[in-house]
């Protein structure tokens, strides 16, 4: 008995000992304009980090609907060393994974990777929004991590913002508060706020304030468009990365006031709610369980005289935009044709029907540029179709207003890499980036014919070692090395060139066939040969 209990002693003094070897940080203190904070120094990679950062006081209470106020000086040291509460939201994108600790309309967090040294000073900066249709995402997702890119030398940030209608909810009622009579936009002034903290914070990690490079995917890409037009934000950047999304119709674009007061009002006389007073003494979860029940998505982004002045075009028509290089791209295949068709099989005649019931007066147009003779090209002619409506026109023509408006260096990209396998054969791909549990009875996934939306993230973030969903490649690991150095190098100087990688042209103004870097596993520039489809559905939309 003696001799177990020895044993057993023995041996959980070695399964401690090995444990204690598994942390390598050490505290580490930073101080800012509100107090000190700790967080951590992990000895192995040399970075510093520092999560749940406040650099905004809570939107609670009487600040519900209200622009950012600055956060409160604390005295002592307060801890940043676990990731902030996500903003309010429904489960949108089942596949979206979060590594904070639950939900909360005290959400306007930051977190910081560093690399900095001692005597480390005036490092590249990157602030990262989240996507999510916003409606949802979190600043903590894996796919967003840091670590990966400040060990290129980098100091990352990642920003919470509200969302849905805690962050785009317009009302007469509220901009009749405002010196500029305009309302929502809330999460985009959340974001302009989080880039004014790091013009007079980020010193404090080594990182320099004249080096800004903002980069976010999807409604993350909208809102690097919208701040790159914004007065609150267009002084505070050096340079803009944008992947699949732009914030010009018909993607998440701003609608005139009237109309997203008219969506405001109409919703609160729906559910019963007769004042801002009144919705703003509601507790979130029953605010939040009234918008559930609405069924709505979310709310519209809106022309609120503040925010946004002018519609996205006319900002960069009159050259109002941040002057600043840019660089962005979509994927080859953002979304399944299936959502053009309706749900109709591939076939010639089903085809030809829904381009004419979509495009009536333009069909003989929109067959030339999307043809369909037959069932694959009626495939590959559907999906473009649907990603181009949904979000890779947006994304040209945004592309198209900077190089045609701007004397800074524009750099284009088509993401094509297929996803590698499933790990778990009982999921199955998403459209937020991740996965989700298969539906036995539905019918099985055709085979990908490009690369869907939101897959790139972790590729362009050095961050595959952390999606544990998909059996990655060494092929993969090739793609992502390629997109992370491109991104990296044009976070550090504004071009993704470095003579090593494939030559990435810039795109002039007046290439009628701008270079585009295709993405791949093996990466090459070619010029561009759809753009005939962009300008067609340019005047489509009138943008």
């Amino acid at each position: 008995m003696k001799k177990t209990s020895l044993f057993t002693g023995l041996l959980c003094l070695l399964l401690h000992g090995m444990m204690a070897q598994t942390d390598f940080t050490l505290p580490v203190q930073a101080k800012i304009e509100t107090g000190t904070i700790e967080g951590k120094f992990h000895t192995l990679t040399g970075i510093h980090t520092y999560f749940g950062v406040p650099f905004a006081k809570a939107p609670v209470g009487p600040l519900r609907w209200k622009a950012p106020q600055p956060a409160e000086n604390w005295k002592g040291v307060k801890e940043t060393k676990a990731f902030g509460p996500r903003p309010v939201q429904a489960m949108v994108f089942g596949d979206m994974n979060s590594r904070s600790a639950g939900l909360s309309e005290d959400c306007l967090y930051l977190n910081v990777w560093s690399p900095a040294k001692r005597t480390d000073k005036n490092l590249p900066v990157l602030v990262y929004f989240f996507g999510g249709g916003f409606s949802a995402g979190d600043a903590s997702e894996p796919r967003y991590d840091g670590e990966a890119m400040s060990k290129k030398g980098i100091v990352v940030v990642t920003v919470n913002y509200r969302l849905g209608i805690f962050g785009f909810y317009a009302h007469p009622e509220l901009s009749a508060e405002t010196s500029y009579k305009g309302s929502g936009n809330y999460g985009f002034m959340d974001q302009a706020f989080a880039l004014q903290w790091v013009q007079r914070n980020i010193q404090a990690f080594g990182g320099d304030p004249k080096k800004v490079t903002i980069a976010g995917e999807s409604a993350g890409s909208v809102s690097v468009s919208a701040q790159m037009a914004s007065p609150l934000a267009r002084n505070t950047i050096a340079g803009a990365i944008g992947e699949s999304g732009g914030a010009i119709n018909p993607t998440l674009f701003p609608v005139p006031l009237a109309k997203a007061e008219k969506e405001g009002k109409d919703f609160a006389d729906k559910v019963g709610l007769k004042s801002i007073a009144e919705m703003r003494a509601l507790s979130t979860k029953d605010l939040f369980e009234i918008f559930k029940e609405s069924r709505r998505f979310g709310f519209s982004t809106v022309i609120d005289g503040y925010v946004y002045p002018k519609t996205l075009s006319e900002i960069f028509n009159a050259g109002e935009q941040a002057q600043v290089p840019l660089l962005l791209g979509w994927n080859s295949a953002e979304v399944s044709g299936a959502g053009f068709m309706q749900g109709k099989p591939y076939t010639v005649e089903n085809y030809a029907a829904k381009v004419k019931e979509t495009f009536p007066a333009d069909h003989e147009t929109v067959m030339k540029l999307y043809p369909g003779t037959n069932e694959q090209e009626v495939e590959y002619s559907a999906t473009a179709l649907a990603a181009d409506r949904f979000i890779s026109y947006s994304t040209w023509k945004w592309f198209d207003l900077h190089r045609k408006n701007s004397k800074q260096p524009v750099y284009r990209y088509l993401y094509s890499n297929l996803r590698p396998p499933l790990v778990d054969k009982n999921t199955v791909a998403a459209l937020a980036g991740g996965t989700v549990k298969a539906d036995a009875n539905a019918p099985k996934p055709r085979p990908a014919i490009g690369a869907p939306h939101a897959c790139e993230i972790e590729y362009c973030m050095g961050n595959l070692h952390l999606i544990k969903e998909f059996a990655f490649t060494p092929e993969d690991y090739k793609v992502s090395d390629t997109m992370f150095n491109f991104f990296a190098n044009f976070i550090k100087t504004g071009n993704p060139n470095d003579g090593k990688l494939p030559n990435w042209p810039m795109a002039a103004a007046q290439d009628k066939n701008p270079p585009v870097m295709v993405l791949d596993v093996e990466s090459k520039a070619v010029n561009a040969k759809d753009d005939a489809r962009y300008e067609f559905l340019d005047r489509f939309y009138k943008n």
